[in-house]
């Protein structure tokens, strides 16, 4: 099925989310005790068929750890958390032949605003995450993992401990799996709610026991992760991509997506459109296509500016996004990131300088404080936002906006302070005119009578 075929079937159906080999349809939202997320459920959609083949369970031979990652390798995949980075790349860093232990990370810790997608696959199909961290220990030599699910999604971390002690009931994890000399224990762990474990390393500290902040890099995870030990860490959507890639090789699905950009996607659809949710396309999809998936801007109005990937990607103006592509490298050249998928959608009621005053103060707020640019930064950034949105502003304000924002870009061990930083400067080169109109006449454009 190539990609327009796909695209077709998802708008015909009406689905909210779909995950590769199941649909979650509207009403299974409505039944959150329902059993279609369970292992029996998962099996008869052919879960856990992948982790049958690479261990020689299917009348196979088995694949080999080099077969695994070449497979995802060649499959495109990218990681789905925000960086983008080649996942088959990332798995062949991990030293297999390290004489101690090894851990793999699954980083559901989702606390970027407007993204809900991973919480959403954990709730509703939490065995397709464990089989690809299954299937991701097994291509690295690696025998313990952890799930850090984010602090404020009770309910989800509850469903992945039943699922898990499903998984171990049903010997698809733990010592000598379905008779294998394979062994992977995976485990759930309950993050702090706080947005700076999002950060890979941040988050290690925080499994640990130690406050959530990031550490220097080099030396990067690969090398001293986890306890010390060489670990792996990849987003949820990542690993819940792998069970449908070994299954229909690495061609298979690089051909749902486009060049560089391989397979499908979650969008987390926010903001001002008629249907908000979760909606899974190939990658390289037209933003008007995924706009249509959500029903259009709300009431019909104008599109105004969209925030492509997370509220720390750079806002883009209407005339632009709607040439884009949903991809990597589109989003890219437009001037802004793909990110986790989150896409806030503004139509033409939305004040920009409003809509900054709420992300500087999240940004100020999130920060941990560690590094004087992001800690200092962030909190004269929401001043001055607030300032100017409140009829205070200075006609020098714009352009000492864009002097803080450029020097805390670049100078934080984390990129809490870039994320903080390139909205701002966005917001400035898009929309100028809506912040001079707050400063001269104290008072929004939006709003004021025409």
């Amino acid at each position: 099925m190539d990609s327009n075929q796909i695209l077709a079937q998802y708008a015909s159906t009406g689905v909210e989310t779909c995950f590769h080999d199941r649909h979650i349809e509207p009403q299974i939202y409505k039944d959150l005790n329902g059993s279609n997320w369970s292992l029996k459920e998962y099996e008869a959609r052919g879960g856990y068929q992948a982790l049958r083949k690479i261990l020689g369970k299917d009348g196979g031979e088995g694949l080999s750890q080099d077969q695994v990652i070449a497979i995802v390798k060649d499959s495109g995949l990218r990681g789905r958390g925000g960086a983008g980075f080649p996942t088959g790349l990332k798995w062949s860093f991990m030293p297999r032949q390290f004489p101690g232990q090894k851990y793999l990370v699954c980083n559901s810790d989702e606390g970027e605003p407007g993204t809900c997608k991973d919480r959403d696959i954990l709730m509703f199909n939490p065995h397709i995450v464990i089989e690809g961290m299954a299937i991701a220990a097994y291509a690295m030599g690696i025998s313990v993992g952890y799930n850090y699910i984010h602090g404020e999604i009770f309910q989800v971390y509850d469903r992945f401990e039943v699922a898990l002690e499903e998984a171990r009931a049903a010997g698809f994890l733990g010592s000598n799996i379905m008779g294998s000399n394979y062994s992977f224990q995976l485990h759930a762990a309950h993050g702090f709610g706080a947005y700076i474990c999002g950060e890979e390393t941040a988050l290690l500290e925080s499994l640990e026991g130690k406050k959530g902040q990031p550490r220097f890099k080099p030396p990067f995870p690969a090398s001293f992760g986890l306890y010390g030990k060489p670990t792996t860490i990849n987003n949820t959507e990542t690993f819940g991509a792998v069970p449908w890639i070994i299954r229909n090789g690495g061609p298979a699905y690089l051909a749902c997506g486009k060049p560089n950009n391989g397979g499908t996607k979650i969008f987390s659809v926010s903001g001002d459109v008629e249907r908000p949710g979760n909606y899974e396309i190939p990658m390289g999809t037209p933003f008007s296509k995924l706009l249509e998936l959500a029903g259009g801007v709300r009431k019909g109005r104008q599109l105004k500016a969209v925030i492509p990937g997370g509220s720390s990607s750079p806002v883009l103006p209407a005339s632009i996004i709607m040439e884009c592509t949903m991809d990597y490298d589109s989003i890219a050249k437009a001037g802004s990131m793909l990110g986790s998928g989150a896409v806030i959608v503004m139509d033409d009621s939305r004040c920009m300088v409003e809509s900054l005053q709420r992300l500087s103060y999240f940004y100020m707020h999130e920060s941990c404080g560690q590094c004087t640019p992001c800690r200092e930064g962030t909190g004269w950034l929401s001043r001055m936002v607030d300032r100017v949105a409140t009829g205070d502003g200075k006609t020098t304000d714009m352009d000492l906006l864009n002097t803080v924002s450029e020097n805390i870009m670049g100078r934080t061990i984390c990129a809490l302070g870039d994320a903080a930083a390139m909205p701002v400067r966005a917001m400035l080169k898009h929309f100028r005119h809506e912040f001079e109109y707050h400063v001269e006449h104290k008072t929004c454009p939006v709003s004021a009578p025409q």
